[in-house]
């Protein structure tokens, strides 16, 4: 209620002065002449009393007041001339009155409407720093997170042979908890079922088995899965695993983004910011965050207050087999060529399935299982990459295109 009684007062009073000035002009300017028949008033009645004490002699008084009377009579004469009424049109002026005055107020609520937070007070940084600590300390866990989500649906063109194989790798691992190959191969399989808290249950286990040989890496992808699992959301379970990330490698590029996202959701749009600004510029656009990024820095520099243009976007070279790559195991033998194609296809499958990638480069996957025989599982990859790319047409057409030459897009 203060903050609008103190606009109010300053916009009426704004207005007020403007409008006294406008009002001014209509009344308009008086013209010379008729202060000069005052000054000659007064001069001739000055004469009268002079004369009357005798100050002055009769034939000079009467010179006076003759050439006085002369005066006034060309003053009045050079009045009539012009135009008494040199006021502006009222009409005009209340007119100009009332565009001032939806300017003004109009404007001010208009202005209000985009910029301000009605019914919020003003907060002061201090006070809104407080308030993102607590929204950080008090927000919910990764179980309750994922207990307010639907419970995930496998895909239902995923072969039920698949499923079945990734059944029985559950009570395998369930029956050997210290196996880490096992473990491994149950959370790479889990997340292309699309069950992220699967996926992390069975990858917290291989940071217990690893222990303090665990890699930044792991420690990512650990993160990864719980803020998949969680709907997006990064929950304190998240936070710790992506600080051991960046403690054992700061430029973790996965680590880094999922850290400026649970920044601006506990209200730190400035921390945010600033670390989504420093990830865009050191990342090639192939990678999974880049795009995220350029979808929403822009809004971000707004809420932190800070002037900001999206740069270019940088050309990143493709991983994974190309043409080139192909053409050069024409002269190795047939076991040779096989070994070293599925060598660099396990490779980049890794890292799509961890840290994501461009369409291209999912693309290139398709196609280079495709020369491996392995239409089995470039089909599993198809549908993984229906999920990755859905919201991204343009995209998922690039990725369709190689699925579709291999006949794997039904």
């Amino acid at each position: 209620m203060v903050f609008w009684l103190i606009t109010s007062v300053l916009a009426i009073g704004a207005f007020a002065l403007l409008a006294l000035a406008l009002w001014r002009g209509h009344e308009g300017a008086r013209p010379a002449a008729e202060f000069d028949l005052k000054v000659y008033s007064d001069q001739l009645a000055e004469v009268e009393r002079d004369k009357e004490r005798g100050v002055i002699e009769p034939d000079d008084s009467e010179r006076l007041m003759t050439e006085i009377s002369r005066r006034i009579l060309a003053a009045d004469t050079a009045m009539q001339m012009v135009q008494s009424d040199q006021r502006s049109s009222p009409m005009l002026s209340y007119g100009a009155m009332a565009v001032l005055a939806l300017v003004l107020v109009g404007g001010s609520l208009y202005l209000y409407r985009d910029l301000g937070a009605a019914g919020y007070g003003d907060l002061a940084l201090s006070t809104r720093i407080k308030q993102a600590q607590i929204a950080r300390d008090t927000r919910p866990n990764q179980e309750t997170a994922e207990a307010s989500l639907p419970a995930p649906t496998v895909n239902p063109e995923t072969p039920a042979a698949y499923v079945e194989l990734v059944e029985k790798l559950r009570v395998a691992v369930d029956q050997r908890p210290d196996d880490l190959q096992g473990a491994t191969l149950l959370a790479t399989h889990e997340m292309r079922l699309g069950n992220a808290s699967r996926a992390a249950k069975a990858h917290s286990q291989i940071l217990r088995l690893k222990r303090s040989d665990a890699t930044a890496e792991d420690f990512a992808t650990y993160a990864d899965m719980l803020v998949i699992a969680a709907g997006g959301y990064v929950s304190p379970q998240a936070e710790g695993a992506l600080a051991a990330a960046l403690q054992k490698d700061p430029k973790n590029g996965v680590a880094r983004y999922y850290s400026g996202l649970m920044m601006m959701q506990v209200g730190r749009p400035d921390i945010a910011f600033r670390a989504w600004a420093n990830l865009l510029q050191d990342s090639p656009d192939d990678e999974a965050w880049v795009d995220p990024i350029r979808d929403q820095i822009e809004e971000l520099a707004f809420r932190a207050g800070v002037e900001y243009e999206l740069p270019e976007r940088k050309q990143a070279e493709l991983a994974g087999p190309s043409a080139e790559d192909m053409e050069n195991t024409a002269e190795m033998s047939d076991e040779d060529r096989q070994e070293m194609i599925a060598g660099m296809v396990a490779q980049l499958s890794d890292r799509l399935a961890a840290e994501g990638g461009s369409p291209e480069e999912w693309a290139r996957l398709i196609s280079a299982l495709g020369v491996l025989g392995d239409a089995d599982q470039a089909a599993l990859i198809w549908q993984n990459a229906k999920d990755v790319f859905a919201d991204r047409p343009d995209a998922l057409a690039t990725v369709r295109d190689a699925a579709r030459r291999l006949g794997i897009t039904q």
